[in-house]
Parts: C-alpha cells; structure tokens; sequence
C-alpha cells in the first residue's frame, strides 16, 4: 500500500475482471474498453488506497458478494441519462395511457427496467400524471444495478442543468425549486415519488423476482452492454412479464431484429405482445 495508484492495468488482470464484469451483470467488456476499466476501476482504488490493480482484484474476489463485487458494477456501469431522452416515447407513452383509460382501463402498472439517477421514471411518471386521473390505481417500478444510482434517484433532487429538458409548466408542477449557495436545485414532489418503487435488480440474473404482469415495460440503452446470449433471457423475462397486447420500448440505438423473439415491431424501437 502507498504511493501512486497504477494508471495501467495489466492484460491477465484487465481479462480477469472483464470475466467476472460478464459473470455477475451480464456486461461485455472488450480490449477497446481497457482504458474505461482503468480509469474507474483506479478510482475506486483511491478510495480503498489500493495502488495495485492485482492486489484490488484480490481484494474484489475475497469480498463478500454484496460487498465489493457490489461497489466494482457501481464502477464499471455507465448511468447515461435525461429527462425525456429520445422523446418520441413519451408521445407514445400519453397515448397508450390516454386511450387505456378511454377504454376504462383504471390499474396500471409500468416497470423501468433500467433507471439509472431517475430522470427516466420520473419523465415516466410526469406523463402518468399528466394522461390519467388520479383515482387510477397507478404503479411504476424502477429498478438498476447500481445502488449509487438508485440513491440518486430515490433522493430525486437535480440541478438546473439536468431539469434543461423539462418544461417549465412541468417543472413547477411536479418540482419543488430550492435556491441554495450552491446554486438552484429541484426536488421531485412527494405525491410523484410516492408512484414508483425503486429496487436493485441485476438484469443478468433470471428469472426476475417480479410477478407483473406491466402494461408497458421501458427497457432503453441498456441491451446495447450484453451479448446475444444475455439479449436474448432478457427478452424472454420480458415476455414473461408483459400483459397481452402491452408495449416494450427499447433505446433508439437498439433493435430486435436477429433475435429469437416473439414480439412484434409497431413503430420505430417500440413492439408489443400480440
């Protein structure tokens, strides 16, 4: 211990805990993402004051399994997100909810399968308020790997810079604006937070705990870290979850095509359960 934390890691150590990233979550890390392991993987040893990169993969394979394995996913993952990120869903969204109702639908249930710092949920639930009346019976699950992320979500407070997306109407409506010395800050309203439920759930681990069934199931950006092998479990618990003639909505950057699954395409990163 001392001294300099290792800016490089070593080819048998880098392949070792690619092995376990894929074991425990599911994610593909190849040699292209050697210096994305290197830079988080190294700050998470500064934080353990570990300088080695073979002595913190010691460290990660003699932890207990809610313990560093845990910290290491909350490294490695990626939480790229916004309000309303690829906003044509959310269109899609009000109408399914809106035409529901119209068709006396009043149970809802939804499930964001990856939530990251909440922004996601959240622009969820907004539409859910917007589109449905409030004596609705209303549920939206929200669940991630990183427990670093669901903090964030759950604390459901962002700066101005994050709210950029959400309109000012919005904004007043569902957010509570906190002027510090720091800086203006918005917390989600407590009828909002109340809709979701936020939960830890390692998508590369099958079956799922859920029962469902969701009337729609978000499931954005994040197919594009497995394999085909993983891809293809993760539609089947998809499946499994998703009510009759419900919707699935995938990342714009995601498709279906080449996989072995029974949903139909109806738009543009959106399918359904016939």
């Amino acid at each position: 211990m001392g001294g300099p934390v290792e800016t490089r890691i070593d080819p048998a150590t880098f392949r070792r805990i690619t092995e376990i990233v894929y074991r425990k979550a599911g994610i593909v890390l190849d040699k292209r993402k050697e210096a994305l392991v290197s830079a988080r993987i190294s700050k998470r040893m500064r934080q353990l004051g570990i300088v080695r990169f073979r002595d913190y993969l010691r460290f990660l394979e003699e932890s207990p399994e809610d313990e560093e394995p845990v910290e290491m996913l909350n490294a490695i993952s990626t939480n790229v997100t916004h309000f309303f990120r690829e906003p044509k869903h959310f269109v899609h969204l009000a109408g399914w909810l809106a035409r529901w109702q119209a068709e006396g639908q009043t149970r809802f249930r939804l499930w964001c399968a990856a939530c990251s710092s909440g922004e996601e949920p959240y622009s969820m639930a907004m539409m859910i308020r917007e589109h449905l009346s409030e004596a609705c019976d209303v549920r939206l699950l929200a669940t991630d790997l990183s427990t670093h992320a669901l903090k964030a979500a759950r604390e459901g407070v962002y700066t101005a810079e994050q709210m950029e997306k959400v309109s000012g109407f919005l904004a007043r409506r569902y957010f509570c604006r906190k002027n510090t010395a720091a800086g203006s800050f918005y917390q989600v309203i407590p009828a909002m937070a109340r809709m979701i439920t936020f939960a830890r759930l390692n998508l590369a681990q099958m079956p799922y705990p859920m029962r469902g069934p969701f009337d729609i199931i978000f499931c954005r950006n994040v197919m594009i870290y497995f394999d085909n092998h993983v891809r293809a479990r993760l539609l089947d618990e998809c499946w499994r979850l998703l009510r009759p003639k419900g919707y699935l909505v995938v990342g714009h950057a995601e498709s279906l095509s080449g996989q072995l699954s029974q949903f139909k395409s109806v738009a543009a990163s959106i399918y359904t359960k016939p």
